[in-house]
Formats: C-alpha cells, structure tokens, sequence
C-alpha cells in the first residue's frame, strides 16, 4: 500500500514535470519535491532546453539534509553538460529519494539508483504511480526505447469525418474552445507537423497563441518531399523566428534546398516507400535524431493515413463539429486500401468531452 504522505508529494511532482512538456526536449520533464519533517523545502521542474534538471532546481538555495526527494524519474547518473543529479543528491545531504519508474536511458538504467544506494540514501520506489509518471513522459521513453516520437494526430472534422468542404473551406469548423484547446496541445509537444498539402492550402503559422504561451512555440514539420512550398508563405517568412523543418527526399532541386536553407528551414531528407512517398516511420526517426520527442500531427489526410497504416499514431485525438459536409468533402484520412474491417487499424475510446459546442475524444491503439 502507498503511504499517503508519498502519494501526496509524488502526485505534487508529477504536476511540477507537466510543466516542462513540450520544452525540454530531448530531455524528459521531471518533477522533483524536497520534504522535511512533513515541511516541502524545495521543488523544481525541467527547465527549458533541458536544464538544469529538475532535482537541481529544487536543491538550489535549499539545505536539503535529511530531507526525502520525491523525483517523477530515476535521477541521471552520467556526466554530460551537468553532473549527475543522483551525484548532487548525495552531496546534499538527501537521506531518502522516492522515485516511480527507473529510467530506461542506458547510460541510467538503474545505475542512478546504485549511486544514491552506494553513497547511503535510501531509494524507495513507487509502483502506484508508475503508469501516471509513464503517461507523462511517454514520448521521451518511445524516444529512448524504440528511437521515435510519441505521435498525437489531431482531425478537426464535420459530423460525417470531413475536414473541408467541396470547394476546399475549412475555417472554422470546429469552435473557438476546441481551437483554444488545440494551441495548448501544440504547447505542450516539441514539434507540429503537417503534410505540404495542408500548408499549401491554409497558409499557416502553426504557432501558439491566445494562452499567454507564445513563447513555447514547437518546432514546425513539414512533409514536403519535393520542396515545393511556396517561398512567399508565411512559414518561409517567419522560419527565422520559430523553427522550420522541411522534410524531403533525397532528390530535390539544389536551387530549392538553397532558396529555404537561406529563408532560415533546417532540411532533412528522408526515405520514399516503394509509392514514392515520405517513409513515415523514417521522418519521425529523422526527427527523433534531432531530438524531437513528442509530434502533434495535423493533417492532412495523405499525412494521417500514411501515419494511420504504419501504426504510429499513439493518440488519436477527434474534435468533431456538429455540421455535415457530406460526401464530396475533403476526408479527414485519405485512401488507407482497406479490404476489410480486420485490417483496419483500431482503436479504444481513452476521453471524451465537451469543448462548447463541439466535442473532444481521446482513442489509443488498441491492443491485442
């Protein structure tokens, strides 16, 4: 049974580490509580870019001797930019240090916790909280585990899966708590992406706005294998000021390479499958080697479905209006050739609710 007083502060932890989400990537976003006799004395975050970490916010300024740390994931146990925070926790004076998943980066893997024991802190784990500090870095431990990003693919559709109408409007759809509700999705993922075609017909900025959180703009994906977005777009134009990656293949007009390296976009090439299009899992492996841990998907259709059949959606998020568009609209998932219904990829309803006049559901691939 967990003791309530654990409960209590690693579910404070665990809110502290949401608060990095979308901003520390490639590094995990850990919450970390300081207590003594019943007291908190210290907390921190992940701070932006990645560091410093969590644990040493919370100790900085805080005489944390026999005080018990309550840390969302196992502390690093290697040198990089910054010593090991299980290294500044002994040097601390931490007696005891509850943690609810051992981080699976191989240079940790358990090595953090040998540390902590070796130098006399006592190391608790917390099993009852282990699925919730999991969920709150699930892109960091696909990201380690299997070398790509969690992916959220997001459709805002009509009643009857639609996204456009027959002569291509799309705006608005959905309502302004569901668009609200979508800029802080986009704040809280290290990158948007989107298919070229979907950039060529809304023109977007793919940023953050309305929350007060403009400054937590992601990264800006775009599937464009050939380049061939227009220059004069408004991602061109502002690819100085919030990042731009163009995904392309390896074959693409130098002239175009040239004309968007000199706009400001970080280009990536990126495999075809054997249709001639962008390998899916190959662009979010490219990603995840810069780095990129968390991808919220946008469309459009050609985008979802090829991420669809791949099976790499991780979170499939619905925002549906109560209108019909009808059966000449623009799908919200283009050709997946699916014979039948065994085929088709699946998924388990995980939330829904209510945004004004439109509602949310949450599906997660279902497994066998």
């Amino acid at each position: 049974m967990t003791d309530l007083t654990d409960a209590h502060h690693m579910r404070h932890a665990l809110t502290l580490a949401r608060r990095g989400l979308g901003q520390v990537w490639p590094n995990p976003a850990v919450g970390c509580v300081l207590v003594r006799n019943g007291r908190v004395i210290g907390r921190g975050w992940t701070q932006p870019g990645g560091r410093p970490h969590a644990e040493a916010m919370a100790l900085s300024d805080t005489d944390a001797q026999a005080a018990t740390a309550y840390v969302t994931l196992e502390p690093c146990a290697h040198h990089g930019k910054t010593p090991p925070c299980a290294e500044a926790l002994i040097a601390a004076g931490v007696a005891r240090v509850v943690i609810p998943l051992i981080d699976p980066d191989p240079r940790v893997a358990g090595k953090g916790v040998e540390m902590l024991r070796a130098g006399g802190v006592q190391v608790d784990m917390l099993p009852a909280f282990t699925a919730e500090a999991e969920e709150v870095n699930a892109g960091f431990l696909l990201h380690r585990r299997i070398g790509r990003p969690l992916v959220t693919l997001k459709l805002a559709t009509s009643l009857d899966g639609r996204i456009a109408t027959a002569s291509g409007e799309s705006r608005w759809i959905t309502g302004p708590e569901a668009r609200r509700a979508v800029h802080l999705m986009r704040a809280t993922h290290d990158a948007v992406m989107i298919g070229a075609g979907t950039a060529r017909a809304d023109d977007p900025m793919l940023d953050v706005r309305d929350l007060g959180l403009g400054h937590r703009a992601p990264v800006r994906i775009i599937a464009d294998g050939a380049l061939s977005l227009p220059l004069t777009g408004r991602l061109a134009r502002t690819a100085k000021e919030i990042p731009l990656w163009l995904m392309h293949r390896a074959r693409v007009d130098p002239l175009r390479q040239d004309a968007w390296t000199q706009a400001g976009a970080v280009l990536h090439s990126v495999g075809e499958t054997a249709h001639g299009r962008l390998d899916p899992l190959g662009l979010l492996e490219t990603a995840a080697q810069a780095g990129i841990t968390r991808v919220f998907c946008e469309g459009g259709g050609q985008l979802a479905a090829s991420l669809l059949s791949a099976g790499l959606v991780d979170r499939l998020v619905v925002m549906q209006a109560g209108l019909g568009l009808g059966a000449l609209g623009l799908a919200a998932i283009a050709d997946m050739d699916i014979p039948t219904l065994a085929d088709a990829p699946c998924f388990t309803l995980h939330d829904v609710r209510r945004l004004g006049g439109d509602t949310l559901s949450e599906w997660r691939p279902a497994r066998p």
